[in-house]
């Protein structure tokens, strides 16, 4: 039987990046696409930080390169780290971190990154620049999930209910997460027909079970 720490369904986090002009107007939305792949990452717990880091990256670009510069925003997974980036085509204005004193905003964006991030840089191309930063997740690696006790004991308990879908000759094979998915369902079903076969309510069931995933 595969242990607790036995990821068997791997998340997969498909790089993609994102052409837009470097405008305040785009900010909000560059923050709601990030808000978006990343819950669908099942990195949730990263997305203020995240957040954080494109809002101050392109609010220097927009500062010092001028607004409405063609920008390039690119999302990955650099081993267990979240990598964002942010490409302009400007390579004389450099980011640089800059501390101020007392509670002043002139001067404190790449600050904000560097408080955030785990690192961050700057990489100079032929034709353009990439300011980079990559924030911890908690992932041992880019197809790991996050999650307590709880997520491991599902993970084994679906691993369990699965047996029957891996070859005897390769009981650590990792499903792909849609099997899971679909493995998950099945199990939620099959407990919601054990209640009934009890005399107990499905849905009361499902409303109790709401409660104590969203205390949780």
């Amino acid at each position: 039987m595969i242990g607790l720490d036995g990821c068997r369904f791997g998340v997969d986090r498909k790089a993609w990046d994102l052409a837009f002009l470097a405008e305040a107007e785009e900010l909000a939305g560059l923050r709601r696409v990030m808000r978006l792949h990343l819950e669908l990452w099942g990195l949730s717990e990263v997305v203020h930080a995240a957040q954080v880091c494109v809002t101050e990256m392109v609010a220097n670009v927009i500062k010092h390169v001028g607004p409405g510069t063609p920008s390039r925003l690119a999302v990955s997974m650099n081993g267990g780290r979240l990598r964002v980036e942010v490409c302009d085509p400007d390579l004389q204005r450099l980011p640089m971190l800059i501390t101020t004193a007392g509670k002043g905003e002139v001067g404190r964006g790449m600050a904000l990154v560097d408080g955030f991030a785990d690192c961050w840089g700057v990489i100079l191309r032929g034709d353009s620049k990439v300011t980079w930063c990559e924030l911890a997740t908690g992932l041992r690696t880019p197809t790991d999930h996050v999650g307590g006790p709880q997520v491991a004991k599902a993970e084994a308990l679906l691993g369990l209910f699965g047996m029957a879908a891996l070859s005897v000759d390769s009981p650590r094979k990792r499903l792909s997460l849609a099997a899971g998915e679909e493995m998950a369902i099945d199990l939620i079903v099959d407990l919601l027909h054990w209640f009934r076969a009890h005399g107990y309510d499905p849905d009361d069931a499902l409303e109790r079970a709401q409660v104590h995933f969203e205390a949780s």
